[in-house]
């Protein structure tokens, strides 16, 4: 099912975000931990890729057996970095022969030992060009993501938000925003979206806190972390465990909160942590 239509038929949806593990690791030990993540009932669930698209083909695999083994609608991701349109149509196809009917459709990140990567050199220069691609010759419910304090490439805000349109214009069914920590960052997003015509479905994505190195992932993508979180880190930094209970909780906060705000759903970046998601989601009122 295309996850637009759960869109249009639900008034909330809850969804979760995993992440293959690494190649050393077997697959067997992530989809355990599936079989815990289908008992919250998830309306899907999106699959990333490894670092620098390091691990395509495991996201292609999992999205399969989340959808055809373990009956739970599957988003996958997929980057145009680095790709010819032939790298691309194939990875379409498999989709297709998979059964996967959703496409998270990114730019993606430069190859880590390439800092000056040029993107202009690819066969899709913005995920723009790589969603108007797919939306030409196929009929992949596509999502794309959205960055409330802007893309951490972007000069001006004003930039990214043309950049969003872009993507939207060219065939984008419902974005997911990335990490974020104030709920009122997304709603005032909501009114400058409404301001340019941005009319698709925009799911909040939740990134709890589970220890203090989000620091670090913070720094990368341009997010801000409020006062309130950075004293909360700072009283647990001693305390892993206690740091974790109240980064569960704040993220618990704020999904109620964006739910009872108009929210058309919530995407839980779970870190492929099946016990604190189950806490997250009690925190919010969404499971007993």
């Amino acid at each position: 099912m295309k996850i637009s239509e759960l869109l249009k038929e639900k008034k909330k949806t809850v969804s979760f975000e995993i992440f293959p593990p690494k190649p050393e690791v077997p697959l067997e030990t992530l989809f355990q931990s599936v079989e815990g993540f289908k008992k919250l009932s998830p309306d899907y669930i999106s699959v990333t890729y490894g670092a620098g698209g390091s691990q395509q083909g495991r996201t292609v695999e999992i999205a399969s057996r989340l959808k055809n083994h373990f009956g739970i609608e599957a988003m996958s991701h997929l980057t145009c970095v680095g790709k010819s349109v032939d790298d691309i149509d194939k990875l379409l196809e498999e989709l297709m022969r998979e059964n996967i009917t959703n496409i998270l459709a990114l730019r993606g990140d430069p190859p880590a030992d390439q800092p000056d990567f040029d993107f202009s050199k690819g066969a899709f220069s913005y995920a723009n060009d790589l969603i108007a691609h797919i939306k030409k010759g196929s009929d992949f419910c596509i999502a794309a993501a959205a960055y409330l304090e802007g893309h951490a490439d972007s000069r001006r805000l004003s930039e990214d938000r043309r950049r969003l349109k872009d993507k939207v214009d060219a065939g984008v069914d419902f974005l997911v925003t990335q990490l974020f920590f104030d709920n009122r960052l997304y709603f005032d997003f909501l009114e400058k979206c409404a301001q340019i015509h941005i009319d698709c479905p925009v799911v909040p994505g939740v990134m709890p806190i589970f220890s203090a190195r989000i620091k670090n992932m913070t720094a990368k993508s341009g997010c801000s972390i409020p006062a309130k979180l950075v004293l909360m880190m700072d009283k647990y930094q001693d305390s892993p465990d206690d740091l974790r209970k109240a980064g569960e909780e704040y993220a618990g906060a704020m999904i109620r909160e964006l739910l009872d705000g108009g929210a058309p759903g919530v995407h839980l970046y779970t870190m492929n942590k099946l016990s604190s998601t189950v806490k997250i989601l009690e925190a919010a009122g969404l499971q007993k």
